[in-house]
């Protein structure tokens, strides 16, 4: 009697379980863990980049990207500081060859990304005509970048050698952070002119492009960009990367006055 008992009670176990596995229920997967991506851009891509990351973020719900904008220098020493970023886009390439020096990049992920133009600025009712008019009376105060930490204060330099009016500038000299603030300077009139990239110019306010350095002036301007070593989101930042890289935000940062390296 036993034993027919314990037949019963081994069949009715089988049955709920079989009766269970045939709901067509699947435990339900987990939810990817969010990511949050951490990107050191220099000062002069914000815009364009803030119209890039809603784009993602529309085809990547579930990554975030959060910027961190500065002069290119500024961003190579927080990298080098430890800073947890995960891609790093320079408006110069002497900030990222620092870094690969340094072990700091992975350096199958570096690639040039965009290129730019070196303008010179004033307000829309100055009577400048040309970066010879920069060493005349009616120039107090010029804008620029500081030179050790903006690529485009470097470039300024450069050029402005090249034009062989670097030393006769050196008194109307107002130096800058960042590219922006450069901007800032001349769209408010606390300088009479500065040096920005095209693509600030066509963000600025109230403001016109005087003329564009010669392109044999200075260094080609360049911006590479490349993922951190230490970043925690290796996939994620290979992603996103391709995507700056793509036919849809080339046409974004078309339009925001860069140049396509293609």
């Amino acid at each position: 009697m036993k034993k027919y008992l314990f037949l019963l009670i081994i069949l009715l176990l089988t049955a709920a379980a079989a009766a269970g596995c045939g709901t067509g229920k699947e435990q339900p997967k987990a939810a990817a863990e969010p990511v949050n991506l951490t990107v050191s851009a220099a000062a002069s891509l914000q815009d364009a980049l803030e119209e890039l990351k809603t784009v993602y973020a529309g085809q990547n719900p579930g990554v975030t990207v959060t910027y961190n904008f500065a002069a290119s220098g500024t961003l190579q020493k927080q990298i080098e500081e430890g800073a947890p970023v995960d891609l790093f886009i320079s408006a110069g390439k002497s900030q990222m060859d620092a870094l690969s020096e340094k072990g700091l990049i992975l350096n199958d992920s570096r690639k040039d990304l965009l290129g730019n133009e070196l303008v010179l600025i004033a307000r829309k009712d100055s009577e400048l005509t040309g970066f010879e008019d920069l060493a005349g009376p009616d120039v107090a105060r010029i804008s620029i970048g500081t030179p050790e930490t903006v690529p485009a204060g470097q470039y300024a330099r450069e050029a402005l050698s090249k034009l062989k009016l670097w030393d006769k500038l050196q008194p109307k000299f107002v130096l800058a952070k960042d590219v922006r603030q450069v901007l800032t300077y001349v769209e408010t009139g606390n300088v009479d002119a500065g040096l920005v990239y095209r693509s600030d110019a066509l963000a600025g306010k109230e403001i016109k492009v005087v003329a564009a350095a010669p392109a044999d002036s200075h260094a080609p301007i360049v911006y590479p960009m490349a993922i951190i070593k230490s970043t925690k989101h290796q996939k994620e930042a290979e992603a996103f990367a391709s995507f700056l890289s793509g036919a849809e935000a080339m046409q974004v940062f078309t339009k925001y006055g860069f140049k396509t390296l293609r």
